[in-house]
Parts: C-alpha cells; structure tokens; sequence
C-alpha cells in the first residue's frame, strides 16, 4: 500500500513552487509519491488562452525528471472537458484500491471546499492536506491536516505577465520548463 499525493492544477506553467509545496508533502506526511494532476478544463475558474492540455502535461513531466517519487498523471486530460475532483479520486480509487490517497491544497482553498462537488464523499476518500503560508486565514478544521509552509509568492500567472513584458523567468522554472516554453513559443514572443 502507497500513501500517495495528489496534487491537482492547471499548471500553466509549473513552477518551483509547486516542487516546493510536493517535497514538502512528502516529508511532513509521509508520502511515498506525489502524482502532478494537470486538469482539462478547470471547473472554478475559466481563463482565455489556456496552455494546451499537451503542453501543461509535457511542461510538467519535464518539471519532475529530478525527483524519482514525482510523477505527472494525465487521468483528467484524457477525460476531457470539467475536471472535478471526485471524478478524478474514484476513478483513482477504483484503479488503485488498496492505496491511501491524500489530496494536496493551498490554504486559500480551504473555506472553499464547501462547495466542491461531493465534498462528503471526497472526505471518506481522501485526506485533504492544506499548505498554510504564513497570513493565511484559513478556518482549521478537524478532517483537514494542516502543514505551515515558507511564504512563496510564485505563481503561473505571474510567469506568464513575466513572459508577456519580456522579463527572464528563470530561477521561477525548472531549467527544463524553461527551455520547453521557449522551443514552443507557448506564451508568446518571451525571448529573454
């Protein structure tokens, strides 16, 4: 039996913080895997212009050649159109029934979980693990852990307004990221 992450997103791009947040879990709930869930169409938030689910995927797979216990599931790309969560986790649990699965979050969506759908059933499937960064106000709850995590103010957003005024995003991008995004062109003229 694994004790397995999940860790879902757009991931347009992945960036360092996300390896953060992934090695953290592995040590501070003892993880012996984290699996990269690129979703398809996000269910909460809809942005123009998303990155191709090929791209992200390949983006992310790219991100995680330097750590043997990360790896990128496609499940939700396959699938195709709104990714939800609980789709994701019993498909999962019905592929890997004897697994313990655990589903990696920011602190900031934790007074939103409420509102995904099946939360009820989610929470018998899996045990959320909230990343709080210091002045996060999330409520604790009892079915959720809690892990203090460093303040990183790194996101794919701001990456990409980075890309957008021709700014370097280096040291915010796995090397291999990097060099991906600028063979396909993926978030327009970012010459550096």
């Amino acid at each position: 039996m694994k004790r397995i992450g999940l860790f879902g997103g757009t991931f347009d791009p992945p960036h360092l913080g996300h390896l953060l947040i992934a090695q953290e879990a592995l040590t501070a709930v003892k993880l012996d895997e984290v699996w990269f869930v690129p979703v398809s169409t996000p269910p909460h938030k809809e942005r123009a212009g998303l990155t191709s689910g090929k791209d992200r995927y390949d983006m992310v797979k790219a991100a995680l050649v330097q750590e043997g216990r990360f790896r990128v599931c496609d499940i939700e790309l396959i699938r195709k159109g709104k990714s939800y969560t609980i789709d994701t986790v019993r498909e999962l649990k019905q592929t890997y029934p004897d697994d313990e699965f655990f589903f990696l979050i920011g602190g900031d969506m934790v007074d939103m979980l409420p509102e995904w759908r099946g939360i009820d059933e989610l929470k018998q499937l899996v045990t959320f693990v909230a990343f709080n960064r210091p002045g996060a106000s999330a409520k604790s709850q009892p079915d959720i852990h809690f892990v203090p995590f460093v303040e990183v103010n790194i996101s794919s957003s701001l990456i990409r307004e980075r890309l957008a005024k021709g700014k370097p995003i280096r040291y915010f991008v796995t090397p291999a990221v990097e060099q991906l995004i600028e063979e396909r062109n993926l978030y327009g003229d970012n010459n550096e």
